[in-house]
């Protein structure tokens, strides 16, 4: 394919917030990323409440078993922070990008046989098929991993267009 093929995204922000916010990716405490430390975290805290109940029924050589919950609980607690603000930081990040594409009047792609161009108003990331290391074709969104990494609604383009886009993806994109 020599020539340029272009396809223009219809920028909706329910159409990517509906991908990135899939399952409860946003939630700060049951995300997929943080979902094990929260119940980790609430069962040491549980367990602790427990011994901290019962600490007269301990002998002074048992009473250590406090201390070493306690210092598991805590452990479970900084790691469920550090979980918690990685995820902060990956939704302010997204949102940040919803919002450019509220106020973007331009979206699109540009393909041909040997580049990749999104275009957000006038700012125009290209890309050379062999940058791209990896692709996933879903029943709702299209997503490239390269130099460059997309996620593309398929609500948000044509049916021609998805269908276009696939067998160019599928086509030039060596999947590792």
């Amino acid at each position: 394919m020599t020539e340029e093929k272009v396809i223009v995204l219809n920028p909706e922000r329910a159409y990517f917030e509906e991908i990135y916010f899939n399952g409860n990716q946003g939630s700060l405490f049951f995300s997929p990323t943080t979902k094990g430390k929260t119940v980790t975290t609430i069962l040491t805290a549980l367990i602790l409440l427990i011994l901290f109940l019962f600490r007269d029924e301990f002998s002074k050589e048992k009473s250590g078993i406090l201390y070493f919950v306690s210092f598991l609980f805590l452990l479970c607690a900084v790691f469920l922070s550090v979980s918690i603000n990685k995820v902060s930081r990956w939704k302010k990040q997204v949102n940040a990008y919803l919002d450019i594409l509220d106020r973007c009047k331009i979206y699109e792609i540009r393909v041909n046989g040997n580049f990749f161009t999104v275009n957000i108003d006038g700012e125009k990331e290209t890309s050379e098929w062999k940058d791209f290391t990896a692709f996933d074709i879903q029943p709702k969104y299209i997503a490239l991993e390269g130099k460059y990494n997309y996620m593309f609604p398929v609500a948000s383009m044509s049916k021609e267009d998805h269908q276009f886009l696939k067998k160019i993806i599928a086509e030039n994109i060596v999947d590792k």
